[in-house]
């Protein structure tokens, strides 16, 4: 019997063939824990678990990005505490301040594998689809079970396929087919499922990390874009892993690329989605370029395509965090770091940044910000008095420049209209 990508992986994990709605113990191939949870983690396993050792150190991946550097002596405590456990366990895979996102560092450092189970201690774990792998979210009483037995328990989702034709249009990218999925599915509309996307061969990893990160905006267990296509050339696919003809899906989205136009969130909701060009003429204070949805060296680049030769709007603040020193090294080798600078961007240690709403960038009451991030809701970056709108690192760069949420495509043609009277 056919079966999605996700059945593929559970039944490889459980050490059997598996099929949606099924409840399953399967073998984890990789745990993940960031600082935020990590503390609640570490006393769950050593207290309520009595759990002498993790089961295997070199399938624990510890990562320090969500308060990084230390905003707090308490945030400073509970990461020396996470660095101490490291130390303890043997767990050589500790990627600490400055490195950069957990997610984004676990597939540069091909820790996350076509065909792995994993799981870890925040949401956005479903970036791990970008791979092929099926990851996934979990709490801290499951992460440290995890950690404790290598298991976990889970039912085998439905899936939900959404099949893209056609090609995007120039100033279009990723993050508006994310959006215009969360417009079309709704927040719920793929609540524990798996959510597939096919027709999406051209893009790079990076982008079908956007992908993988925005499935669980719309509920998703996990998002997993089949390892094909170019920029999966050098991954290490298994051979039972592959998009099988006569597979059952749930629901079907069929989405024409080159009819998508620039897409934005508008506060609170991420599925609260329009066209950019109904949106009408909204200032902002703050464009924030970052997070494991849209801080890779691609969307610096694209930003600074814009950005090169202009200046910020008067007013306007652009911080931009890295996802990984990784991202941060091929922007100052490519010069994007110097563009960006040029045109008044503030740089800040790659990681999670304001994201949540805890340092590096936070919003004051009334202020407004263009957010390349999965999140919008109030109170998320800062004070529940902000407004949040997500849009595309193209978009933000155009908003940067003009003070309020601008379609890149219309800078583009002012480039063209200058170069062709130069």
């Amino acid at each position: 019997m056919a079966q999605t990508l996700a059945e593929q992986i559970l039944s490889h994990a459980a050490g059997y063939s598996v099929q949606a709605e099924d409840v399953i113990t399967a073998s984890v191939d990789l745990v993940m824990a960031h600082d935020s949870i990590s503390p609640s983690i570490i006393k769950v396993l050593r207290e309520e678990l009595q759990a002498p050792r993790v089961w295997d150190p070199e399938r624990v991946a510890l990562v320090v990005d969500h308060v990084a550097p230390a905003s707090s002596i308490q945030t400073a405590e509970a990461q020396a505490r996470l660095r101490r456990f490291a130390r303890e366990e043997g767990i050589g895979h500790l990627f600490d301040v400055g490195r950069g996102i957990s997610h984004q560092v676990l597939i540069e450092e091909r820790l996350a594998r076509p065909g792995m189970l994993i799981v870890g201690s925040d949401s956005h774990s479903t970036a791990y689809g970008a791979v092929g792998a099926f990851g996934t979210g979990m709490g801290t009483t499951d992460i440290a079970l995890a950690l404790a037995t290598g298991q976990t328990w889970l039912r085998v989702p439905e899936t939900v396929r959404i099949r893209a034709t056609g090609r995007l249009q120039p100033g279009v990218g990723a993050k508006d087919l994310g959006l215009y999925v969360a417009r079309m599915l709704r927040a719920d509309g793929a609540t524990y499922r798996s959510v597939e996307w096919h027709g999406v061969d051209f893009l790079s990893i990076g982008d079908r990390m956007t992908l993988a990160t925005l499935s669980i905006e719309v509920g998703g267990k996990a998002g997993l874009i089949p390892p094909t296509g170019p920029a999966a050339a050098d991954l290490d696919v298994p051979n039972w892993l592959r998009v099988e003809e006569g597979a059952h899906y749930e629901q079907t989205l069929d989405v024409d690329l080159a009819l998508l136009t620039p897409q934005i969130a508008m506060p609170s909701y991420v599925d609260n989605v329009a066209d950019l060009a109904d949106v009408g003429r909204v200032a902002v204070d703050v464009v924030y370029l970052g997070t494991c949805t849209n801080g890779r060296h691609e969307d610096m680049a694209t930003a600074a395509r814009i950005l090169r030769g202009r200046r910020l709007a008067p007013g306007v603040r652009m911080l931009v965090v890295p996802a990984s020193s990784q991202a941060l090294e091929l922007a100052i080798a490519d010069g994007t770091l110097t563009t960006l600078l040029q045109a008044g961007a503030t740089i800040g240690t790659p990681g999670c940044g304001a994201c949540i709403g805890r340092h590096m960038g936070v919003l004051a009451p009334g202020e407004v910000c263009l957010f390349t991030g999965n999140r919008n809701f109030r109170g998320r970056m800062g004070s529940p008095e902000s407004q949040i709108y997500l849009g595309s690192p193209a978009v933000a760069a155009a908003t940067a420049v003009t003070g309020y949420i601008t379609d890149p495509r219309e800078l583009e043609a002012v480039d063209e209209a200058e170069a062709l009277f130069a």
